[in-house]
């Protein structure tokens, strides 16, 4: 068995050098997310008028939910609510034009038609923007709800010192089955790396059902014109462009956050991750490398170690390289989350972690070998 010798010393090296990246993303991304303190307003006087856009297809009932908590929203300076019904069929227009007539501050934009080889939500939300008539803009989705009257005095406050694009963060609603634990888990898992390198100057993607961002910015950008027949990215790919020439800030208390529905079927969920890996394609080269870096020493781990631990090789030094990342891995994921407000289950952790790297490479692989995805 000496033929073996070399092969063995070669996992256990590269299982340590896996560790030592992904040490790296924790102490200098992850941890520092913990401490992180969001910008407040000494008083509401140097908040801007905001304009808040909800691009909806199809979503009366949704809207039934969301409108009101718009309107109770608690804001000191001038606020519009801007409902963008993107081809709906099912009488949202009527229900919107019903409280822009009883709120000043409603106002609706409707999509009857989208010019062909264009993405639909992209034209909608070009529409809304442009119909704006203040200068910071305030998105959302309309399966989302605020988590508190303050959720756009809060978002608003990311834009004191002169900043550009606010990041937000948008959990999922917490409910029953294991779906929801590894949808939850993805959701935070991507929410600590896009807030953390956007920290720490990288910004790269942020998410559409709670960003905000200004009209100066996103036709300085050009709007969606570099990506505007892709399906996705309205809100990852416009942040990578955007961010390189403005000025980004991170909000993360839980009353700037909003929570959303969570898919409840597998086909579903798969399809949604299938549309954002596709946009995840158009990535710059060292967004991609990073994140790639990061999930691959994660996949990496998690098949060589226990092909170590079969081989009962070095099991000191195994154990050694084993505990000392799960030591980081919990020492960074459960601070986030606690400042997050997000439930996370610690014992859950390894079980989550291997889900949702399985269905990566799975979903990964789907959406390489087919050549479209579509939309709604």
């Amino acid at each position: 068995m000496d033929y073996l010798f070399p092969l063995h010393v070669s996992l256990l090296l590269l299982l340590a050098a896996c560790v030592l990246v992904q040490l790296f993303y924790v102490l200098y991304y992850f941890l520092p997310l913990a401490f992180h303190k969001d910008p407040a307003p000494q008083n509401g006087a140097n908040l801007p008028p905001l304009s808040i856009l909800v691009c909806a297809h199809n979503e009366a009932e949704n809207l039934q939910e969301l409108l009101p908590l718009l309107i109770q929203q608690e804001y000191p300076q001038p606020l519009e609510i801007i409902v963008i019904d993107d081809r709906s069929w099912d009488g949202s227009h009527v229900l919107v034009k019903e409280y822009e007539l009883e709120h000043a501050h409603v106002r609706l934009v409707r999509v009857k038609e989208t010019p062909p080889l264009m993405s639909p939500k992209k034209y909608a939300l070009f529409l809304g923007i442009k119909a704006a008539q203040y200068e910071h803009l305030l998105l959302t989705d309309a399966d989302c709800r605020p988590l508190s009257a303050t959720w756009a005095q809060s978002m608003a406050s990311g834009f004191l010192g002169g900043k550009d694009i606010v990041l937000g963060v948008s959990p999922y609603m917490q409910i029953y089955g294991f779906l929801n634990h590894l949808i939850r888990f993805e959701t935070f898992l991507t929410a600590i790396q896009y807030l953390s390198f956007a920290k720490r100057g990288q910004a790269y993607m942020g998410v559409g059902r709670n960003l905000a961002y200004t009209k100066s910015v996103f036709f300085r950008n050009k709007g969606f014109s570099s990506h505007i027949r892709s399906l996705g990215g309205d809100d990852d790919l416009f942040v990578q462009e955007a961010a390189q020439h403005s000025a980004v800030q991170i909000v993360i208390d839980r009353s700037a956050q909003t929570s959303s529905s969570p898919e409840r079927r597998w086909r579903d969920w798969w399809r949604q991750k299938r549309r954002h890996l596709a946009a995840g394609r158009q990535y710059q080269k060292k967004n991609q490398l990073r994140l790639g870096l990061f999930v691959l020493s994660n996949a990496l781990f998690y098949v060589i170690s226990p092909v170590l631990l079969g081989l009962q090789y070095q099991l000191l030094w195994v154990g050694l390289i084993i505990g000392v990342r799960y030591a980081a891995l919990y020492g960074s994921y459960l601070p986030v989350a606690r400042r997050l407000q997000d439930p996370l289950k610690w014992w859950l952790l390894p079980i989550l972690e291997v889900g949702y790297y399985l269905n990566y490479i799975g979903i990964g692989i789907s959406v390489l070998t087919t050549k479209k995805v579509r939309w709604k």
